[in-house]
């Protein structure tokens, strides 16, 4: 567990995230197994339908230092969530890790010290798997309240770009101004092709609260 990142006082240990999905079935962020379940700072974490422990960031007892709002590629949502995009090209910018990132790449990204998801999307494309990014982005907006969420592509602008208009669309804005919102606090030019765009008009997201 990195050393900024405390669950209160408990002793128990926690699985979350990739770890937690590739013991159990699959589980959706929000859905009614994978919600955190805690009687309190300094008592055990009740299990979730597989038996091991979860922890997301409902849990007000787990805290992570944000983003800094004006650090290199970071993006503020109406909801306040901050998530950092940025081109795995580049290095990355000074500060924290990622405790959380989605890669939007055609082929496996590089192993990482955080927990990542991998969303086969090749360059100037779209998702391989519309329902497999759907989730992946859905995780990345949920944790994104309480974590450090990364999302990036080799260059950092079409894919990058269209993932932080879905997340804001998730958010609930809607898609025009879901891209308007990136290209104005992100990039100039994200999201780069006309079907990106209609993706993003198309992504379906439900609104959220909070």
């Amino acid at each position: 567990m990195p050393a900024d990142l405390t669950v209160g006082n408990t002793s128990a240990i926690v699985s979350r995230g990739v770890q937690i999905k590739s013991l159990c079935a699959p589980m959706s962020p929000g859905s009614a197994a994978t919600r955190a379940l805690v009687a309190g700072p300094g008592r055990a974490l009740r299990s979730g339908s597989c038996g091991w422990p979860l922890a997301w960031p409902a849990y007000s007892g787990l805290v992570t230092r944000p983003w800094d709002p004006h650090g290199a590629g970071v993006l503020r949502l109406p909801s306040g969530r901050l998530v950092r995009g940025r081109g795995l090209r580049q290095p990355p910018p000074p500060g924290p890790a990622p405790t959380f990132a989605v890669y939007l790449l055609s082929t496996p990204p590089p192993a990482v010290t955080w927990q990542a998801r991998w969303v086969r999307w090749p360059d100037f494309g779209l998702p391989a798997d519309h329902a497999h990014a759907q989730e992946a982005l859905a995780e990345a907006w949920e944790r994104a309240g309480t974590e450090r969420v990364e999302i990036a592509c080799r260059g950092g602008r079409g894919r990058t770009g269209t993932a932080l208009a879905c997340l804001a669309v998730i958010d609930g804005l809607p898609a025009t101004q879901a891209v308007a919102l990136v290209r104005q606090h992100y990039y100039p030019h994200a999201v780069q092709t006309p079907w990106q765009k209609r993706y993003i008009s198309r992504f379906g997201a439900p609104r959220h609260q909070g």
